[in-house]
């Protein structure tokens, strides 16, 4: 392979490499000096050149979701990865006879197993392979491999695939063909399936009461404690936790609900105030503009008149424009300050309304937990009772069941067993007061950053009207400066 940068070192791509790349084809001048000074976002590159970098190892793509053209030729691969995340990739050739087919070079690299190639098919629209001047172009059964496993490609290696290569190829490697497609559905499957739990639990998140819907805090309570595995061994037992376990699930379930229910309540409230807002700020704009524009056309004329307009007239007319151009700033922020009134007026409401919300499901939620610790406690009383008179029977030697060791060890005295049940007791209580704190921190903390964004951004949109604002007022201040100077020169 003749390369003419032999004497580079071998390298894979890195985040130097990367940031590097982007900064040489990315705009240049005063735009490149702002893009920079602003952070170069990957996720918007949509073209990217490493060919000639003697890149051994394809790496670090992910961020770059929108690329849609990528140039890997004359490198050192040996192998396609990592461009599993490069989903809008189609580098659109401009040469015939290839015109708009999608198209995928990688020629001139160290690419050598014809089970690379298979690596290709999850790239749906792929027309055109090059991977011309690559060892595994010498394979036997390379074209015919090549055109199984990518059946929809059109030109390999720049010549086009004719139907009897295509046939022959279907006829050779359908059976392997049918299993790898098999195969995958099924992960294809596990992955919509993944990824749906993944969403249900975001939602879960969102409403702040994520595994409260089946065992999970019950689960969570005896995973931590200690003595219970051992207390499980006493008569009765067995039949307390089950009732115990399908009360306080049925509790968690009432809280899930709610939460959920809540969740969908808060989310329409959001809805109707960020949608009355940007309303506001449209109609305010909208109003805004029309006078500007009405100004605009008259400034304009104005103007116009003033440049033809004779002497002992023209301080008039410049004077009267001044007071017009002042009158207008007047008129502007005397709009944006109404503007400004509105929405403190909405956002005061949307608080309201989402505090007395979140204030009311906390309300409930925290009932549901009381709930929840009598149930403990109604537990740890009879599971005292189980102790103690286990404990007599033991004293009495009249004790039918078949104890382990250990669990007869907790039954020497009965300041050991009442420490035993008091300990579970109180694991189980600090899991419950964990997971109500939990719930109710969160919620709070939501709302308190809600509302903070939400007059962060209006500060912020607020200052930035009122630089627009005072921005043209000043610049149709200096075009009449600016007439008034020629005028006396």
């Amino acid at each position: 392979m003749n390369r003419i940068y032999k004497t580079m070192e071998p390298s894979v791509v890195d985040e130097q490499m990367l940031q590097k790349a982007v900064e040489e084809q990315g705009p240049q001048d005063q735009a490149g000096r702002i893009a920079k000074e602003e952070g170069i976002q990957y996720h918007e590159v949509i073209q990217l050149r490493l060919d000639y970098r003697n890149i051994l190892k394809i790496d670090h793509l992910w961020e770059f979701t929108s690329l849609t053209k990528l140039q890997l030729h004359n490198n050192l691969i040996e192998k396609i990865q990592g461009l599993e995340k490069l989903i809008n990739l189609e580098w659109l050739e401009n040469m015939d006879p290839l015109k708009n087919l999608q198209i995928f070079s990688l020629g001139n690299n160290l690419i050598s197993q014809l089970d690379n190639v298979i690596y290709l098919r999850k790239f749906k629209n792929l027309r055109t392979l090059n991977l011309a001047g690559n060892p595994v172009c010498k394979e036997e059964n390379y074209t015919i491999f090549v055109a199984a496993y990518i059946s929809d490609l059109v030109y390999l290696d720049f010549r086009p695939l004719d139907e009897q290569t295509r046939q022959k190829a279907f006829t050779q490697y359908q059976y392997a063909i049918e299993e790898m497609r098999h195969n995958d559905l099924q992960e294809q499957r596990a992955t919509e399936a993944q990824k749906n739990n993944e969403e249900e639990l975001q939602l879960h998140k969102d409403a702040f009461v994520e595994h409260l819907n089946g065992s999970h805090l019950f689960d969570s309570m005896y995973a931590d404690d200690a003595e219970a595995a051992k207390l499980a061994y006493l008569p009765g037992v067995a039949t307390l936790l089950e009732s115990y376990q399908t009360q306080l699930v049925a509790l968690c379930v009432q809280i899930f609900e709610v939460g959920l229910t809540q969740h969908t309540c808060r989310q329409n409230e959001m809805d109707a105030f960020f949608t009355g807002f940007q309303d506001a700020v449209a109609d305010n704009q909208q109003r805004g503009a029309e006078i500007a524009a009405d100004f605009e056309r008259s400034r304009r004329q104005v103007m116009a008149g003033m440049q033809q307009a004779a002497n002992n007239r023209l301080e008039a007319r410049i004077s009267n424009y001044r007071d017009e151009i002042t009158q207008l700033c007047h008129t502007l922020m005397t709009l944006e300050l109404q503007l400004v009134g509105q929405l403190e007026d909405i956002t005061k409401d949307f608080e309201r309304n989402i505090s007395d919300m979140v204030g009311g499901f906390i309300e409930y939620v925290q009932g549901l937990f009381v709930q929840c610790r009598d149930l403990e406690n109604h537990h740890h009383e009879k599971l005292l009772e189980i102790a103690v008179a286990t404990l007599e029977k033991v004293a009495k030697n009249e004790l039918e069941e078949d104890l382990p060791d250990d669990v007869r060890l907790l039954f020497v005295d009965k300041d050991t067993a009442v420490s035993a049940v008091s300990a579970s007791h109180d694991t189980h209580l600090l899991k419950i007061d964990n997971r109500e704190d939990e719930l109710m921190t969160r919620i709070n903390s939501w709302m308190t950053a809600l509302i903070k964004s939400i007059h962060d951004e209006e500060i912020k949109r607020n200052r930035k009207r009122i630089s627009e604002i005072h921005n043209y007022v000043d610049y149709v201040r200096e075009q009449l400066e600016e007439l008034h100077l020629q005028e006396h020169q």
